[in-house]
């Protein structure tokens, strides 16, 4: 996240801190594994409706190889599962938003420094990748 709260010019630590800290709750987090290494987490929620995500981080050395597409047909998967659309917010300006573009989120909602967004809980598996990458999956 920092990346792109420095291309906005936002970029604080004690912000960034709270930001992150105001939402995350350890009992829904999940860690994302590739071949027995953390390289990420996940959390969601259940509120209002939907099931929230939270937060999706994967390690910048691993991102780019499918490892959160993966996490997120999951999410979307256990979303349908419930009948619940899945929310999530992405700062602005972040590469996180073509991300949940291109997984058919709709953009519900602008604020001033987020984009909100929402998908249907249609299953989502099984996806182009062909499933999870080699030694990859959720713990």
């Amino acid at each position: 996240m920092q990346e792109s709260l420095e291309r906005i010019g936002r970029f604080d630590v004690a912000r960034a801190r709270e930001r992150f800290t105001s939402s995350f709750v350890a009992a829904h987090t999940r860690h994302i594994e590739a071949d027995g290494r953390r390289i990420g987490f996940l959390a969601t929620r259940e509120a209002g409706g939907h099931l929230w995500l939270d937060h999706l981080y994967i390690h910048r050395s691993m991102q780019r190889r499918g490892f959160g597409a993966i996490a997120l047909e999951v999410v979307i998967a256990e979303a349908a599962q419930k009948s619940l659309p899945v929310r999530v917010g992405a700062l602005k300006q972040s590469d996180s938003n073509r991300f949940y573009l291109r997984h058919h989120f709709k953009l519900a909602e602008e604020t001033e420094f987020d984009n909100h967004y929402v998908r249907q809980g249609e299953a989502a598996w099984p996806s182009a990748s062909g499933g999870p990458p080699s030694g990859g999956g959720l713990v």
